[in-house]
């Protein structure tokens, strides 16, 4: 009965975070390294590992969260192997190397508790939706686990003068050193959904990725406080 399962038995570890599968993420949990964890994504563990829900690091940044962009994250400690999953999304893994990255809230599965992160105003794009439109940052040296719907396309807007364009329902997370800005294709009473015929798109320049998901989503990709 074991071999026709071998090949779906895990790797030998070789990375802090990494995907098994593709919609898996395996973390290699040490004592002192805690880690951030999207409340109930836990679908396994090896060795020793503790969670706590709403930690007190989490709740101070939750004062802030008046957006409503925060998502319901559990620390996690211990030794041992982690996985992690959300209903079948495919799992992205980054390594920031003292570099960050925007991120929608939904898309968050799990990061380094090290990392500075909190809640930030995508800047320019005010006039679009009332007081603006915020996402989560994360920056530092670590690891940081996405979430897509579906297998996504990395865009690499390359520092020139064209601009890339993307429908916020599909929007996952992009450099956060890239320029932002709102475009209206038809009727300005359009916003945001599948049934405004693309009204509205969100334009990204100079040098950096977007990080797109071939799916469409019907909850909120990036919150709107008017």
């Amino acid at each position: 009965m074991n071999q026709p399962l071998a090949g779906y038995a895990p790797a030998p570890v070789t990375a802090r975070m990494e995907n098994h599968g593709h919609h898996m993420l395996k973390v290699a949990m040490q004592t002192g390294n805690d880690l951030l964890a999207r409340v109930g994504s836990m679908v396994a563990y090896e060795g020793f590992v503790q969670y706590e829900p709403n930690p007190p690091a989490v709740r101070q940044i939750a004062r802030d969260w008046i957006t409503g962009e925060g998502a319901p994250l559990m620390k996690c400690t211990g030794d041992g192997l982690l996985y992690l999953a959300d209903y079948g999304a495919n799992v992205v893994v980054i390594n920031l190397n003292g570099d960050g990255i925007s991120v929608n809230a939904t898309n968050l599965l799990a990061f380094d508790a090290h990392l500075s992160w909190g809640v930030e105003r995508v800047k320019g794009l005010a006039k679009f939706a009332g007081q603006g439109l915020w996402n989560t940052r994360i920056s530092g040296q670590g690891w940081v686990a996405l979430t897509s719907r579906g297998e996504p396309i990395v865009v690499d807007c390359g520092g020139g003068e064209d601009e890339t364009y993307v429908d916020p329902d599909a929007l996952v997370a992009w450099s956060p050193n890239l320029k932002v800005k709102g475009k209206r294709s038809f009727k300005a009473q359009s916003l945001i959904g599948r049934g405004s015929g693309e009204a509205y798109q969100m334009a990204f320049s100079g040098q950096g990725i977007v990080v797109v998901q071939p799916s469409e989503d019907s909850t909120d990709r990036i919150r709107i406080r008017g």
